[in-house]
């Protein structure tokens, strides 16, 4: 299978929970990443914290910013991210569960443009955003990962979508990055 995005969701504690993933991705990664990461609106240099630990681009989206491998594409802090056929599109639509970016909008994008070609990884969080949206993943075709709950800095994220039945793998991180690259290049 030839997938064309990975999408992350993440909140409290993700920051430490994305790096843990993208330093243990090679740089010939073929699948791009578009993450959404709640996060304060003056936070500007996300790009560049995840930069210092990853061998692929960091950037942050613009709007119609076309996506390509080799790319790790951050939603701007107060916009949301959505998954427009092959490019993004940005949003100041409300908020949803509070949070925008939300995860839930980029994972339902990426299921309804993507639908099978697409990947989804739920990480720790302290709500329920990207339950629903990894739900309509899974439900779209798409291969949808949770972190185990017991991995989790907080675990309200990743149990919601377990409670949805939307992982079709439920994972501790550390056995994320060598489950990616073995899903993405097998």
């Amino acid at each position: 299978m030839s997938y064309q995005l990975l999408v992350i969701g993440a909140s409290v504690g993700g920051s430490k929970a994305i790096t843990a993933i993208l330093k243990e991705l090679p740089p010939d990664f073929p699948t791009p990443i578009a993450i959404v990461l709640h996060r304060a609106k003056k936070v500007e240099s996300l790009s560049q914290f995840f930069q210092k630990n990853c061998v692929l681009t960091v950037v942050e989206v613009q709007d119609k910013m076309v996506f390509q491998p080799g790319y790790v594409y951050l939603a701007p802090a107060d916009y949301h991210l959505i998954v427009d056929k092959l490019c993004f599109s940005l949003s100041l639509d409300e908020p949803i569960h509070f949070a925008r970016p939300s995860i839930d909008v980029l994972f339902e994008s990426a299921a309804d443009s993507l639908r099978n070609r697409a990947i989804g990884i739920l990480l720790t969080g302290s709500n329920s955003d990207g339950a629903e949206g990894l739900l309509l993943m899974k439900l779209c075709g798409g291969h949808t990962i949770v972190e185990d709950p017991r991995t989790a800095e907080c675990k309200i994220m990743p149990e919601s979508a377990l409670k949805l039945g939307a992982a079709t793998q439920i994972l501790p991180l550390n056995k994320m990055p060598g489950y990616l690259i073995g899903l993405v290049q097998g």
